[in-house]
């Protein structure tokens, strides 16, 4: 019963309910099911099969949702792109063995007409699977279970997106897609994702984790249409949404404009907050204001969702302060730098061990052995489990920035500036920001005589690494104070920044 069966099998079940809107129109789990069975037809005569690997890039609609679940029905590697790569992110990803690639009308663009390419509509100089004809062909999981079924991307320590490999068997026993064994706090999300606010990019681990309860569980995912307004809180109420995800960035968006314009969202009853730290301050006023329907959870593309903490901890004040408990079928242990097991209360990195962790970085052996130990995935995360197992978070081992809940190194920052003629030095650090979650800032040593433009260093981030990496500010600075370690004191710069923008 590998993936994606269980969710073919609930389509079968009830095929006249709505499985999405979009665009005006409602797609019925029959009609869902159907579209699946015909675009894995058109996938098999293009020659995609178990073992092959076809690379997505798409918008979110319920044709690209189906032809994923056709790819991973016959078997495929699918290689999820995320929008906003720079061609060099772009190109290095293509490079992954991919054998085809995916498009729609709006997302087909030069960079991507590298391999074979397929579409979900007309576009020049592409395969068109929804004109393929329909031979009736009956529709079968061929999937097998080391395979690999996906390739998620986190952003790596050189600028290079790195592919987290999870094989069917991982998806299959994800706690998401198996509603035979949904805890108590997936079944509740199953129940109040009956309307779920489904955007962003299908390429992301967390939307497709949080779609899956939804279809599984008899609901609704409803794309919205871009109406010129926030969508936290007006898609809320326009749609009369019960549950979606949301980063703390628009959290904090969605709290604002509650208290300018009130806006109806009481038809909210859960709300997943995740993809960078809030305070409990602030977690405690979300949840006063929307009521009890506010969950925050912490994980990793590697990892999955890896701890929760839910609306009854919330209105207890138990573990305001932590990110959850861990869920179900997750063990987290804390270790020191010789990795051995710390008690509970003692700060250490947090490790993980689950049954759909990734099975490693594809082509990357060096750095998969560094993550994966004994079955448990570093996180690379510093944090302590309290005595009454909620997990807390402390700091990083590594120096990275969460910016719109994903997770950018200062390194290649530091690289690409120091590139440029006009810099001698660049030190890159997170801070806080309501707009991003964390924002970079760059500290940056002109060379002798020289003062680079901040524009221009801006454009040349952008242009390597991406818009998530484009410092929002730069400031030139003569030297970097030193800490006692004789390390560059990022934290001192931080503070002289913050100081001079009082």
């Amino acid at each position: 019963m590998l993936f994606p069966y269980a969710l073919l099998d609930a389509l079968r079940a009830a095929p006249a309910t709505p499985a999405f809107e979009h665009a005006g129109r409602t797609v019925s789990r029959g009609e869902l099911l159907d579209l699946i069975r015909r675009l894995a037809g058109a996938m098999a005569d293009a020659g995609l099969g178990p073992g092959r690997a076809v690379a997505v890039r798409t918008a979110v609609t319920p044709e690209a949702f189906a032809a994923q679940m056709a790819a991973h029905a016959l078997g495929c590697r699918v290689v999820g792109i995320r929008p906003g790569y720079a061609p060099a992110q772009l190109a290095h990803v293509l490079g992954m063995d991919v054998d085809a690639v995916l498009v729609d009308p709006a997302t087909a663009a030069p960079g991507l007409f590298v391999r074979p390419v397929l579409s979900l509509g007309p576009c020049a100089g592409a395969v068109d699977l929804l004109a393929h004809p329909d031979d009736g062909r009956p529709l079968t999981v061929t999937a097998r279970p080391d395979d690999v079924a996906a390739l998620v991307f986190t952003s790596g320590s050189t600028g290079r997106p790195k592919g987290c490999a999870i094989t069917y068997r991982a998806l299959t026993e994800h706690w998401a897609w198996q509603p035979r064994v949904w805890s108590p706090v997936a079944a509740t999300f199953a129940r109040d994702f009956e309307r779920y606010l489904l955007f962003g990019t299908l390429a992301s681990m967390v939307v497709m984790e949080f779609v899956a309860p939804c279809l599984l569980g008899g609901g609704t995912a409803v794309i919205p249409e871009d109406d010129g307004r926030p969508m936290f809180p007006y898609a809320i109420e326009r749609y009369r949404i019960t549950g979606s995800i949301i980063t703390v960035p628009r959290l904090f968006q969605l709290l604002r404009l509650l208290e300018e314009e009130p806006a109806d969202v009481g038809s909210l009853r859960a709300l997943m907050v995740s993809g960078s730290p809030i305070s409990a301050r602030r977690l405690a006023a979300a949840a006063e204001r929307l009521g009890p329907v506010v969950y925050q959870g912490y994980g990793q593309t590697e990892a999955g969702n890896v701890a929760m903490l839910t609306p009854e901890h919330i209105a207890a004040g138990r573990g305001l302060d932590s990110v959850g408990r861990p869920h179900p079928g997750v063990e987290i242990s804390v270790r020191d730098e010789d990795d051995r097991e710390l008690p509970p209360g003692r700060t250490g990195e947090i490790h993980v061990r689950s049954p759909y962790l990734m099975s490693g970085y594809w082509g990357d052996e060096e750095e998969t052995r560094d993550t994966l130990r004994d079955g448990r995935l570093r996180t690379r995360d510093l944090g302590y489990v309290d005595e009454d197992g909620f997990l807390h978070l402390a700091g990083r081992t590594r120096d990275v920035i969460m910016v719109n809940a994903m997770v950018v190194y200062a390194g290649p920052i530091e690289r690409v500036l120091t590139a440029h003629p006009g810099v001698d030095e660049a030190y890159v650090a997170g801070a806080p920001d309501e707009a991003t979650g964390e924002a970079v800032h760059a500290f940056v040593v002109p060379s002798a005589g020289r003062a680079p433009d901040p524009a221009a260093l801006s454009a040349l981030v952008r242009a390597e690494l991406g818009d998530d990496s484009v410092p929002k500010t730069i400031t030139m600075v003569p030297g970097v104070p030193v800490a006692a370690s004789g390390k560059p004191d990022k934290r001192a710069l931080l503070a002289r920044h913050a100081l001079s923008n009082l």
